[in-house]
């Protein structure tokens, strides 16, 4: 295990001290909020309640949500607290569906960004002795200058080499002695395999030591064999554009869920249909307030994420609040004939099965008007599919395991090695086509 450093003394803070910058950093935020963006005065006038009504953390709960949707019908700079000219860098999300969400960021913020990151990279082991290479694609997303100026601030040697040309990638690794690679966890799976296709085995032929990974889910099978296949110590981070970017929350060496940098967020576990906040240890939608963005304050910003949080300590020594690894989406759900179906659910059951890879395709259509699911899956070894008897063995007895788990019949198609799509950026794994044609 890599010696325990701490990048900033707030983490190891008590929980009294904390919630005493929090609260006293909340009434700021909640001014800010409430005096520069019409949004937040709207929510507030509406229901009566006034920026001093908020006291003391408990009373955070009687704030209304933030939603997505309000950064669109806000778009672009609607939300900024402060006047365009004291914005000094502008990111937005892709906008697949419609208007992207615009964020905006002060100096100070740029700073602040710039140190949480600092704080995720130093937990997951990465020192001033390292070279990284990140394999995030830089532009609107945040991930990328995210990390590559976290990366500098602690002192890391950066090769900004942005996702794709993964052959390129991969020559750079060999030749410039990279440590740490930062990307997406289906891209890492997609470059060891280019790599062995090269005749390199990542794990004996590079140095990479640490990965830190995000941008998309990642269940802990997925993490297993990413480490297997490159040899390496991987974490995961998290962070969302509408809150800062990466540097909300990030995995120690000891991969215990994510340490939240509580000085800067307040989060909440909420039952996602009745909005109820829930207790420690159960599971809910992550919703977080931000504490200190200038030109973004949020409040009760409803992420859609599944997890839960636990105080209970950990081993490096801070004592931050711990969000566990993200169970799935409220917005990635599928309801199949009246059952819930998450991608991860269907992910754990599919890595249990030896003779199929990583890589999985979920297509979802309309026969009549009853919705389908199947799932395309690569099988590891082509010679499979010379034996029909041994085909249609294997596809039944992951047909019984799925539906063992959903209560639901999945149809499986096994298909030939590296037949399906792989990706640079966030994996696309859901192929909706209900309602398509019409």
């Amino acid at each position: 295990m890599s010696e325990i450093k701490i990048w900033d003394e707030v983490e190891k803070l008590d929980r009294k001290e904390i919630e005493k910058i929090q609260i006293s950093k909340l009434k700021e935020t909640i001014k800010r909020a409430y005096e520069n963006v019409p949004l937040y005065k709207e929510k507030f006038d509406k229901i009566g309640l006034k920026p001093e009504d908020i006291q003391t953390l408990d009373d955070l709960k009687k704030i209304p949500f933030t939603e997505k949707d309000d950064f669109r019908q806000n778009y672009p700079f609607k939300m900024f607290a402060v006047p365009k000219k004291e914005i000094v860098r502008i990111h937005a999300s892709s906008g697949t569906t419609g208007k992207p969400t615009v964020v905006g960021y002060t100096r100070k913020d740029m700073n602040t960004w710039t140190d949480l990151v600092a704080r995720v990279i130093t937990q997951a082991g990465v020192c001033d002795e390292d070279t990284v290479q990140i394999a995030f694609g830089y532009g609107l997303f945040t991930g990328g200058f995210g990390l590559h100026y976290g990366m500098e601030r602690v002192g890391a040697s950066v090769i900004p080499m942005s996702s794709g040309n993964t052959k390129k990638q991969i020559m750079i690794m060999k030749d410039f002695g990279t440590t740490v690679l930062v990307s997406t966890p289906s891209y890492a799976l997609h470059m060891a395999e280019v790599a062995e296709e090269m005749g390199i085995d990542p794990k004996k032929d590079l140095n990479i030591k640490y990965g830190l990974f995000g941008g998309e889910g990642c269940s802990e099978d997925a993490r297993k064999e990413i480490e297997k296949r490159w040899g390496l110590l991987a974490t995961e981070n998290y962070g969302m554009s509408e809150l800062i970017g990466p540097g909300v929350a990030g995995e120690c060496i000891y991969q215990c869920g994510m340490h939240i940098a509580e000085d800067h967020f307040i989060p909440e576990i909420i039952n996602p249909e009745t909005g109820e906040v829930l207790p420690e240890e159960e599971t809910g939608e992550l919703v977080i307030t931000s504490l200190s963005k200038e030109a973004l304050p949020v409040l009760r910003y409803r992420t859609k994420d599944i997890t839960s949080l636990t105080h209970t300590p950990c081993e490096c020594g801070r004592k931050s609040v711990r969000m566990s690894k993200i169970k799935g989406r409220t917005d990635d759900m599928m309801v199949i004939r009246g059952v819930n179906v998450f991608p991860s659910q269907i992910e754990t059951v599919l890595s249990d099965v030896k003779e199929i890879g990583p890589h999985y395709e979920i297509v979802v259509t309309t026969k009549g008007h009853l919705d389908q699911i199947a799932i395309n899956v690569e099988l590891l070894d082509s010679n499979l599919l010379e034996s029909y008897g041994c085909l249609e063995k294997l596809s039944k007895s992951i047909e019984h395991k799925l539906k063992t788990v959903l209560g639901l019949g999945i149809k499986v198609n096994l298909v030939n090695p590296k037949t399906l799509e792989r990706f640079e950026g966030k994996a696309k794994r859901i192929k909706d086509l209900r309602n398509v044609g019409e």
